[in-house]
């Protein structure tokens, strides 16, 4: 049932180091299982979005994100009949570059970095996947097909593309990358907002009063209301988010089918010259914003949060001082790439902690009561 224009293991633009491929798995299927056997995969268990992590066991981890924009892409790539295994491995793999404490340490990394080339999680990902994961004889990285480097990296700038080979010339030839690619990036999108929706009212940091001001809420909210009229508040939450990730995830596929219909795509590389064909209906998109507008004002410029990622910009900055000033501080094998580039060899070692390792780490060298 694969589309003409989808991606395929058999046309792959293949490896950075040829392989003998496997008698049981297509080179999709094969990527998929390299990211989930990864350290940096694993270490996504302990890397938060918007809550740090000792705050609380039930809000969203990395980890758990990262799966749930799987669901909903693998979905999503099912109903457009496009490649089911490369869309969930783009989606496991996209957040791998992620600093601890979400994005108060990616901003503090990156302002730490502003001398040094920067810092930016898609890059990083990137990175990790292609250089710091070292678990083969044969080669650094996870060695993964063009087609899913490709899918990590969503946004990249002119400079930096032009020092990424293969993976970065797209931007330099203004083209797209594959459909499903694109359709990862949406999933990863519905599946933030509405999923910080959710941690959002548990934590008590918003209110379903306050979100009824934003109409993909409330449409769904008084749905369900006219359905379950006695139905309790936490049933009721769940209920309405669920039906607002669905009005997101059918109108994306009805509208990226419309859209394909009109382009009328042949292969793979008509959707790379194809203007981007993946994406919602003018007035979901409009009602998409509102909701982002809604979570940066109430939910990620809240008092609480501040003072959190205030605390976490100062674990960042203060550690990335002292591995700078003194490099034997770090574990050997981030010495020893340290040679070639400090900074950057300081970034990979705390871009790739998770919070609650930093945290200690920020103990063991700042505090004085801390020994080991």
């Amino acid at each position: 049932m694969l589309a003409p224009y989808a991606a395929n293991p058999a046309t792959s633009l293949g490896r950075h180091h040829d392989e003998s491929p496997s008698p049981l798995r297509n080179a999709f299927q094969r990527d998929r299982d390299r990211i989930i056997h990864s350290t940096a995969f694993r270490r996504l268990e302990y890397k938060t979005q918007v809550f740090v992590n000792h705050e609380g066991d039930l809000f969203r981890t990395r980890l758990t994100h990262s799966l749930e924009v799987a669901q909903l892409a693998r979905g999503i790539a099912r109903t457009l009949n496009l490649h089911e295994d490369l869309t969930e491995a783009i989606a496991l793999a996209h957040d791998l570059g992620h600093t601890p404490f979400g994005h108060a340490g990616q901003d503090a990394l990156n302002a730490c970095m502003k001398d040094y080339g920067g810092f930016e999680h898609n890059l990083q990902s990137l990175r990790v996947v292609d250089k710091l994961e070292q678990r083969y004889a044969e080669f650094d990285g996870l060695n993964l097909t063009f087609e899913l480097r490709e899918g990590i990296l969503k946004h990249c700038s002119i400079k930096n593309a032009k020092q990424l080979g293969d993976v970065g010339q797209r931007f330099l030839d203004k083209t797209r990358p594959s459909l499903e690619a694109q359709i990862t990036n949406f999933a990863d999108e519905i599946a933030y907002n509405n999923h910080d929706v959710d941690d959002g009212l548990r934590s008590g940091l918003i209110t379903i009063e306050q979100l009824q001001s934003v109409d993909l809420f409330a449409s769904q909210l008084d749905i369900v209301k006219e359905n379950y009229p006695k139905l309790e508040q936490k049933r009721l939450i769940h209920e309405t988010i669920r039906r607002m990730i669905n009005v997101q995830v059918v109108d994306l596929c009805a509208h990226t089918a419309i859209n394909i219909q009109e382009n009328n795509p042949k292969n793979i590389q008509d959707i790379r010259q194809a203007p981007y064909l993946a994406g919602f209906s003018e007035q979901m998109t409009a009602k998409n914003l509102a909701l982002k507008q809604f979570l940066r004002k109430n939910l990620y410029q809240h008092y609480k949060v501040n003072r959190m990622s205030a605390k976490a910009e100062r674990i960042i900055r203060e550690l990335f001082k002292v591995f700078l000033a003194d490099i034997g501080l770090m574990p050997h094998e981030f010495q020893a790439s340290a040679k070639d580039d400090k900074a950057r060899a300081v970034a990979d070692y705390i871009a790739g902690m998770t919070d609650r390792f930093a945290i200690r780490e920020h103990r063991r060298l700042f505090a004085v009561e801390e020994y080991f």
